[in-house]
C-alpha cells in the first residue's frame, strides 16, 4: 500500500512495481560503474565494461544485474577472479529504493523525483566509503537537478509558513509557489554548504587538518536543493550524532584490542588500559571517516520519514 499526499492509502499497481525495481537494477548496474570509473577519472560511457583483472570485455550476458553475478557464481567467466558482492548489493539496493519511492510517495512526480536523489546518494555513499572522494559528477549534477526539481514537484518550506493560502492551491496553476519552491531549493542548498563548510574551516583553524572536504560541501548543497532547509538541518545534525558515535565506537573497539594485547606482556592492567587509551586516541586522529557516508545515509533516512520525525518533533512543543 501506499499513502497519497491527503494520507489515504492506495493499492500498489504490481506491474508497476515491479518494472520499478528490475529498473532500479538497472540503474543499480550502472551505479557500479560510476563508482568504480569516477574516482578514477575515466568515462562512464566508453569503454565497455571489462574484468579488472584479465581486461576481457563482460560480454551482455554476463552482465544481467544480480542474474549474471548469481549464475557466474561471484567470479569472472574468464580468469575466475572474484566479483566483490558489492555489485551485487548496490543493484539490489537501487532496486529496492525505487521500489521504496513508489510505496512511499506513490503514482506522483515525487516518485522519480526521490529516486534520482536515492540513485545519487547511494552512488555517493558507497564512492565515499571506498575511495573517500565524492565525485562532482554525481554531487553538482545532483545539485542541478535538484534545483530542477524544485520547479516540477514543490518543497514549500517558506511557502507553508508565508503563503499558506497560496500553497493549497493547485500547484501547476501557480507560479508564485513554483518561485518559492526554487527559492527553497537555493536557499537548502546554501544552507547545507554553507554549514558544512564553515565547521570545516573552524576544524582546519582549531587541530590545523583538513576535517572536511569540499566534497562534503558540494554533497549537502546538493541534499539542500532536494530537500529544502528543515530536512537539510536534519540530515546534518543527525549525522553529525552518526558520525560521532561510529567514531566513539572505532575508539572503544581500538582500545579494547590494544588493552588485550598490551596485557599479554604486562602485569600491570592500568598500565596497559592507559597506554592502549593513549593509542586509540592516536588512531582516531589519523583516521580519515568518510563522513559523507553518514550524510547521504541520513540524508536518504530524512527523504522518507524526516517529515513526519520533524511534525512529531513539534507536536512535543
Amino acid at each position: 500500500m501506499v499513502r497519497d499526499r491527503e494520507g489515504t492509502a492506495d493499492t500498489v499497481d504490481s506491474v508497476l512495481a515491479s518494472s520499478l525495481f528490475i529498473l532500479g537494477l538497472a540503474f543499480g548496474s550502472f551505479l557500479n560503474v560510476c563508482i568504480y570509473r569516477l574516482p578514477r577519472g575515466l568515462s562512464v560511457v566508453t569503454p565497455r565494461s571489462a574484468c579488472p583483472k584479465c581486461k576481457h570485455p563482460i560480454a551482455f550476458y554476463d552482465n544481467i544485474p544480480v542474474l549474471s553475478w548469481i549464475l557466474l557464481g561471484g567470479r569472472c567467466r574468464q580468469c575466475r577472479t572474484p566479483i566483490s558482492p558489492r555489485y551485487l548489493v548496490i543493484e539490489m539496493l537501487t532496486g529496492a529504493l525505487f521500489l521504496a519511492c513508489y510505496w512511499h510517495f506513490g503514482l506522483s512526480l515525487q516518485t522519480p523525483k526521490y529516486c534520482v536523489l536515492a540513485f545519487l546518494l547511494l552512488g555517493l555513499i558507497f564512492t565515499d566509503a571506498e575511495t573517500k572522494l565524492l565525485p562532482d559528477k554525481l554531487t553538482l549534477t545532483g545539485l542541478a537537478l535538484g534545483v530542477f526539481f524544485s520547479l516540477i514537484v514543490p518543497i514549500n518550506d517558506l511557502a507553508r509558513q508565508f503563503l499558506p493560502d497560496v500553497v493549497s492551491m493547485p500547484f501547476r496553476t501557480d507560479v508564485t509557489v513554483r518561485l518559492l519552491s526554487f527559492l527553497d531549493s537555493l536557499l537548502g542548498a546554501a544552507v547545507g554548504a554553507a554549514f558544512i563548510y564553515g565547521v570545516g574551516a573552524m576544524y582546519l583553524r582549531w587541530r590545523g587538518v583538513e576535517g572536511m572536504g569540499l566534497g562534503d560541501v558540494k554533497l549537502m548543497a546538493m541534499v539542500g536543493a532536494f530537500l529544502g532547509i528543515k530536512l537539510t538541518i536534519l540530515t546534518i545534525f543527525t549525522a553529525s550524532i552518526a558520525g560521532s558515535l561510529c567514531g566513539l565506537g572505532t575508539v572503544c573497539v581500538v582500545w579494547v584490542k590494544r588493552t588485550r594485547r598490551f596485557m599479554v606482556s604486562r602485569t600491570n592492567a592500568g598500565a596497559a588500559r592507559s597506554r592502549a587509551w593513549r593509542s586509540a586516541q592516536l588512531v582516531y586522529r589519523s583516521y580519515q571517516m568518510p563522513f559523507g557516508v553518514f550524510l547521504g545515509s541520513m540524508a536518504l533516512l530524512a527523504s522518507f520519514v524526516g517529515k513526519q520525525f520533524l511534525h512529531w518533533y513539534g507536536g512535543l512543543w
